[in-house]
């Protein structure tokens, strides 16, 4: 299910399978295909497995070398500008009904926190580089996100436990991250929402592991781990691996400032910007 948009999900697998299916049939190579449409070997790829959402000129040019007759371009009408990874579908879905998330970053500020203009700065950060229109359709599709923190039917429980380097890497600039820095410290004054801050100093930490989402949903009252890297993502659903994280972010806000040190220590960081 994809957030803030009118997109089919699954829509980019199966266009990904499709041209895969077309590319195979016609004997051209990924490295081929993207000579012609002047798209890297590793973009044509992640497009084939639906992690990247294809340009219309990506579409135009690869329907013509492969002779679709069309095919990849009625297939591709269903696959909207989301700013939505295929692969990332799944955990909107849990996370859009939640009604607890509690997110643990270390290295940038969560998603639900961002500004525009910090989300736009993070989504140009990346390799391989993002067109003009899916780094506009990833802003937009994280501002809808964060409506599950004004939601009140259900009201969600939300906290966070931020690294203080996620608060001082100046992605976008001193001024972006000034910026966001004071919308956190507003919306950690919504009721629902609990922002603390792990400082550097700690002898002991339960996170090095890494970073993670909890989720607990409606249903049943079920509790899910999200975890996100490099290499892959995934969730965690059995026992005793979901109580062992949720254990282990319990440590984790023992161990962090209180949320009334931590909105003075972001204070202090955006003084300094």
């Amino acid at each position: 299910m994809n957030i803030g948009t009118n997109g089919t999900p699954g829509a980019a697998k199966a266009f990904g399978r499709l041209l895969r299916f077309h590319r195979q049939r016609t004997k051209v190579s990924l490295e081929l295909l993207g000579q012609h449409t002047a798209y890297s070997k590793s973009q044509v790829a992640m497009i084939e497995r639906g992690e990247r959402k294809p340009s219309a000129r990506f579409v135009e040019v690869a329907d013509e070398v492969l002779g679709a007759q069309g095919a990849l371009l009625e297939v591709a009408k269903e696959v909207t500008a989301s700013g939505v990874a295929a692969w990332f579908e799944d955990y909107l879905s849990q996370e859009a009904t939640a009604t607890a998330i509690h997110w643990y970053e270390t290295h940038l500020i969560p998603g639900l926190l961002q500004t525009e203009a910090y989300a736009r700065a993070v989504f140009s950060c990346a390799v391989p580089a993002l067109e003009d229109d899916e780094i506009d359709a990833g802003v937009t599709a994280r501002m809808a996100r964060q409506r599950v923190l004004h939601r009140t039917k259900p009201l969600a429980l939300i906290s966070f436990v931020l690294e203080r380097t996620a608060l001082t890497r100046t992605i976008g600039g001193p001024a972006v991250l000034k910026a966001n820095l004071q919308q956190i410290i507003e919306l950690g004054r919504l009721r629902n929402v609990t922002i603390q801050v792990m400082t550097e100093d700690r002898w002991t930490h339960a996170g090095l592991n890494g970073p993670f989402i909890l989720l607990e949903t409606a249903r049943r009252r079920s509790q899910l781990v999200y975890v996100e890297g490099q290499g892959g993502r995934y969730f965690l659903t059995e026992q005793p691996d979901v109580g062992d994280v949720f254990a282990r972010y319990g440590t984790l806000r023992a161990q962090a400032l209180s949320p009334e040190d931590s909105t003075r220590l972001i204070e202090q960081v955006a003084r300094e910007l």
